[in-house]
């Protein structure tokens, strides 16, 4: 919310946009829409589709200056389809936020070493699995939206800080050097600056170390 707060932003497509919590921050002047399968149309957006995001999104959802993803695309599971739609909505030079639950900070890793299962990504073999459930069914992390961002046509994603950016346990700080070591490597033999940024961001606390990822990157226009 504080990051957009500082955006100036004159449409705005919510996706999914649960009850409504994002026109509470952006201006009163911009214009909102919404899609959801799950809820109905929230006050304040303008125009508001149910729809199943597996298909992507409504071909004539077009035009926006920012298209924000919160909580929604580790329940997807045909996410490069779902993002080049995004693509497809944003205006030149548009912007997509994303936030997602990070499976890359060293407990999750650890109890995927376990279990085989990521924390919030369960097996979900019973009665959970049908249509209609809140599944988390996609894991993420920088690495995967990085190529999926690229994929999709957007410039590489940035990571915005917060709270949950930081290592809950300081021996998950211990658990992470290794990583933090490898990464330097790769950073003094990068190749080009794009390598670079890469690494460098990949090397980052939020993402080694944070339970949660907000990104946020841009439409390439060629």
């Amino acid at each position: 919310m504080k990051f957009l707060e500082e955006k100036k932003i004159s449409s705005c497509l919510d996706v999914p946009s649960g009850d409504g919590w994002l026109r509470k921050v952006l201006a009163q002047e911009a214009s909102i829409d919404g899609i959801d399968l799950f809820e109905e149309r929230p006050d304040g957006y303008s125009k508001f589709w149910s729809y199943d995001l597996e298909n992507g999104i409504p071909e004539d959802a077009t035009g926006y200056d920012l298209v924000c993803c919160c909580e929604g695309i580790e329940h997807v599971g045909n996410p490069l389809n779902l993002l080049r739609s995004f693509n497809k909505a944003l205006s030149d030079d548009g912007m997509l936020v994303v936030t997602t639950p990070n499976v890359w900070y060293p407990q999750a890793r650890f109890q995927y070493l376990i279990r085989g299962f990521f924390p919030s990504f369960p097996s979900l073999v019973d009665t959970q699995i049908k249509f209609g459930s809140h599944m988390h069914i996609t894991p993420w992390c920088y690495p995967q939206l990085y190529l999926y961002f690229k994929l999709a046509g957007f410039s590489p994603p940035v990571l915005i800080e917060e709270p949950l950016s930081k290592p809950k346990h300081f021996h998950e700080r211990l658990l992470g050097f290794p990583s933090k070591l490898y990464i330097q490597r790769k950073i003094r033999k990068s190749k080009s600056d794009e390598e670079k940024t890469f690494w460098t961001t990949a090397g980052s606390e939020g993402s080694r170390l944070g339970r949660h990822l907000m990104v946020f990157a841009h439409k390439v226009v060629l």
